[in-house]
């Protein structure tokens, strides 16, 4: 994954119980292997193919894309918080290089 950024939008606190969401954003340009360069040589497949969450530790969201995906993806899901802690995610791609992006969150 090329010069990829990941971004994630979370709450920094949440009270207990309450259901709160989560916004990523991915900079990758998803390639699916249909198209050609221009020697007319088709372009290799590289994507995104695995998008996991955890919350300490425990994995509570995740993902399986495929060609179909944009290009710098956008992920948007909710979570119910338990505890104080971090959050975690994880986008992985053909070639499986992982990028992970962390927040933490407040639980009152």
């Amino acid at each position: 994954m090329a010069k990829t950024k990941a971004r994630v939008k979370a709450p920094k606190s949440a009270k207990k119980g309450e259901s709160f969401l989560i916004k990523t954003l991915i900079s990758h340009k998803m390639e699916t292997g249909q198209r050609k360069n221009k020697k007319g040589k088709k372009i290799p497949r590289d994507i995104i193919n695995k998008f996991v969450c955890t919350y300490n530790g425990k994995q509570v969201f995740s993902a399986d894309w495929h060609p179909a995906v944009s290009a710098n993806p956008y992920m948007a899901f909710y979570v119910k918080a338990a505890d104080s802690g971090s959050l975690e995610m994880a986008w992985t791609d053909d070639k499986g290089k992982t990028v992970k992006k962390a927040a933490k969150i407040k639980v009152s």
